[in-house]
């Protein structure tokens, strides 16, 4: 296995040429005075952008189940979801962390804001050249319509 360090994941597995290639999904709950609150998020390899997520007050297997194929590694190797942990981390410090939630919309409502306007579209990432997923989605997407 190429350039893999015992406990850490080959990054080259988890990543894409152009967008749409690779998926990464996970759930992840957080409490409000109400319940508990779900959302299950799906990012995209290449981009890093979040290409969809579901947000409701009970997990339900359809959150997770969107007809895509499955890939699991090993049992205990939490390597192959470092991705998605790094993303609910973000959200974690900068939405979770700032408060408790009295009702699950007031979540709901700060989790679709942070993800919409600035994980999206203000947050630059090292990996892609210090653009945000969307500036880094249109370079790429431009640049295969010039190639065709």
């Amino acid at each position: 296995m190429r350039g893999r360090r015992r406990g850490r994941p080959d990054p080259a597995l988890f990543a894409a040429d152009a967008p749409n290639q690779l998926w990464l999904i996970d759930i992840t709950e957080h409490k409000t005075a109400e319940g508990k609150l779900y959302c299950c998020a799906i990012k995209d390899a290449c981009s890093g952008k979040i290409v969809g997520y579901w947000i409701d007050s009970r997990m339900k297997s359809r959150l997770a189940i969107h007809r895509l194929v499955g890939s699991m590694g090993r049992v205990g190797s939490s390597g192959d979801n470092a991705a998605m942990e790094s993303f609910f981390a973000l959200l974690q410090k900068n939405v979770l962390a700032r408060g408790s939630w009295t009702t699950r919309e007031q979540l709901r409502i700060a989790i679709v804001t942070w993800i919409e306007r600035t994980y999206h579209r203000r947050r630059r990432q090292a990996r892609l050249g210090r653009l945000t997923p969307i500036e880094f989605e249109t370079i790429v997407s431009t640049t295969v319509a010039l190639a065709a």
